[in-house]
């Protein structure tokens, strides 16, 4: 049970479901360990598995030849997943790259759904799922658009400590959409 800690508080928080339920859930994950600078999953690539980041710091971006654009760090237990394409059993546009070695919990798009179908409980986990996803990307959205890269990053610093402390600052650069040098002149301002 050492492997499903985290996720079954997560359940057990934010969408209980019965034990029989759960045990059913867990005996579907299957664990994966991969290294640093591991592919997680590519952009134009259908997202087929429900992903729980058990241990480690996963970057998610977007990518064309010319750059990638950090969109999202991952540095606690949570699902991973593009929800959305999960969800439709489509391709994805983001990417996934290991920045230090991860543990995931992964259950294939299939089995899942029949479990929560057999549950009753798929429509309100999904929908729970999306309405989530879809206030903190608002959320996002709005503050890239209207605030300033140090209001970004002091932001970071009050509800995101951990990305500070965790990622190299060039993703940090990355993801408040500026350069390295950049980024050290704000971090100075504000010590």
């Amino acid at each position: 049970m050492t492997n499903f800690t985290e996720i079954s508080e997560f359940f057990e928080t934010e969408f209980p479901l019965n034990q029989q339920g759960l045990e059913e859930l867990f005996s579907l994950f299957k664990l994966q360990k991969h290294k640093k600078g591991s592919i997680l999953i590519q952009a134009q690539t259908i997202e087929k598995q429900l992903r729980f980041l058990n241990k480690g710091i996963i970057r998610e971006y977007y990518s064309n030849e010319e750059k990638e654009i950090n969109i999202n760090f991952y540095v606690k237990p949570q699902f991973i997943s593009d929800l959305l394409m999960f969800s439709q059993n489509s391709e994805t546009n983001k990417n996934q790259e290991c920045l230090s070695s991860v543990e995931v919990l992964s259950i294939e798009r299939q089995p899942f759904f029949d479990l929560l179908e057999r549950y009753k409980c798929g429509k309100s986990f999904v929908e729970s799922s999306f309405q989530k996803l879809l206030k903190e990307k608002g959320k996002q959205e709005f503050n890239r658009i209207t605030k300033t890269p140090e209001e970004l990053y002091n932001d970071l610093f009050i509800y995101k400590p951990q990305w500070l402390q965790s990622i190299p600052q060039y993703h940090i650069a990355s993801y408040l959409n500026i350069t390295p040098e950049t980024l050290s002149r704000i971090r100075k301002r504000t010590s």
